[in-house]
């Protein structure tokens, strides 16, 4: 009895020690930090690639993630994207401002849990800017100003900074910030006022002061298809495709085969599409139904169907883009240039280019000239001076008999009676000019 109570104490001890390794094994796991570049201009390219590193490192278990901030600023519906993204993370973020945080970055590096700027490093001046380079209109500065406070306030910091950022009537006396300017932090000065958790030199001291310095350091990096997306997708470099990809096309029809305009053209579509797609705003249908308009419209070139195919053509290719576009606006702005050029450069083409290629198909390029040899009628220079006979009246025309053979004849102007002689005065083409003689 003895040994059984001795071997079910044992059986227990052990299941005890068995239950616990996990949990050992849990403590000795290094955690995971993720380390995302923010770097260069705040648009839909870099909002894409935001959201897919912060998904990678939620399907990796990250602990954390750092982003490291470089940017001036840039576009506020991306950088509301982005704030959006950053918010939303199961997992805990901190923005390290490496260079620079301005305007959008700076709203960006608000919405993180926590904020590490390196020594010589700033974060501010973030004032709403519009295409000119004005500020924005009130409306779209007062849900600026409160998208800024609220981003402050979510992690207990003074939103009055954050207004004056972007708010140039807002005076810090403290800062030495009077009315008129906008608020931009120091390092020093953002940790002063508790903008900045700490001032550190290095990422190795990020990750110290942050309790990860044992942590697994994941570089997350654009890839390629990344890095050209964030370049086609800005709002200045998407009517400069798209004019190229439309006067390159009419250009290829101004030229024999398929060169250099088509290859431009076709190009610069391909890259308007391509970096749509991987930046998540267009997908299949866009492009086909873009490949559906163009081939209606050379239709219309080739084929003229009173405007039906070339309206539709219009129609499918206008629709292919706003589906492919973040901004209805944009891409119809973007639209109308590039439609400006290619009618400029068709209207030079037509009026300075001679036609080859394919227009030679729709264009008639011969000229039916007597230097080339065409003649409608062969003059008769050897009728000049031959005498005949008035076959029929001439009143002045009629039909005149020469040796054996009959010509259609006019007179000088005058009658000329049945019988009478005739002779021929001159010969132009079918033109046989005579006059009655004695």
């Amino acid at each position: 009895m003895k040994q059984v109570r001795v071997l079910i104490y044992f059986i227990l001890m052990a299941a005890g020690i068995f239950m616990l390794l996990p949990a050992g094994a849990a403590d000795t796991h290094n955690s995971v930090v993720y380390t995302v570049p923010v770097e260069e201009t705040v648009e839909r390219g870099l909002s894409a690639f935001l959201e897919r590193a912060v998904e990678e490192a939620e399907e990796a278990g990250a602990d954390h993630i750092i982003f490291e901030m470089n940017t001036p600023g840039g576009r506020v519906d991306a950088a509301g994207d982005i704030a959006r993204t950053i918010r939303e993370s199961e997992i805990d973020t901190t923005a390290f401002v490496v260079q620079e945080a301005l305007s959008a970055g700076a709203y960006i590096s608000l919405n993180a849990d926590q904020i590490i700027m390196e020594p010589g490093t700033e974060m501010g001046s973030a004032q709403v800017i519009d295409g000119s380079g004005n500020a924005a209109e009130t409306k779209a500065q007062s849900a600026w100003l409160a998208n800024m406070r609220n981003a402050a306030s979510q992690n207990d910091r003074d939103p009055v900074y954050a207004e004056a950022m972007a708010d140039p009537s807002v005076v810090i006396e403290e800062l030495n910030v009077g009315e008129g300017e906008l608020l931009t932090l120091t390092a020093a000065e953002a940790e002063e006022v508790g903008y900045a958790e700490a001032v550190l030199d290095s990422r190795e001291e990020v990750l110290s002061f942050l309790g990860l310095e044992d942590a697994e350091v994941v570089e997350f990096e654009l890839s390629p298809a990344e890095q050209i997306a964030r370049i086609v997708t800005h709002p200045v470099i998407i009517p400069i495709l798209l004019s190229i990809g439309g006067l390159g096309l009419v250009l290829e029809l101004y030229s024999p085969g398929f060169g250099i305009p088509g290859i431009l053209g076709a190009g610069s579509l391909f890259l308007f599409f391509f970096g749509h797609t991987v930046a998540g705003f267009a997908g299949w249908e866009a492009l086909i139904l873009f490949i559906v308009g163009a081939g209606l419209l050379a239709l219309e070139v080739f084929s003229p169907s009173f405007g039906i195919f070339g309206i539709l053509g219009i129609g499918a290719v206008l629709t292919s883009l706003i589906l492919s576009s973040f901004s209805t606006v944009n891409i119809l702005i973007s639209f109308v240039v590039a439609l400006l050029v290619t009618i400029a450069g068709m209207v030079l083409l037509m009026k300075y280019a001679d036609r080859a290629g394919p227009m030679k198909r729709v264009v008639l390029q011969d000229a039916t000239t007597s230097e080339q040899g065409y003649l409608s009628n062969e003059t008769r220079t050897d009728l000049d001076g031959a005498e005949g006979t008035a076959v029929t009246v001439l009143r002045p025309a009629g039909t005149g008999q020469f040796g054996e053979e009959r010509l259609d004849v006019v007179s000088e102007g005058g009658y000329i009676e049945q019988g009478r002689k005739i002779k021929v005065i001159s010969s132009r083409g079918s033109r046989v000019v005579v006059r009655e003689i004695d």
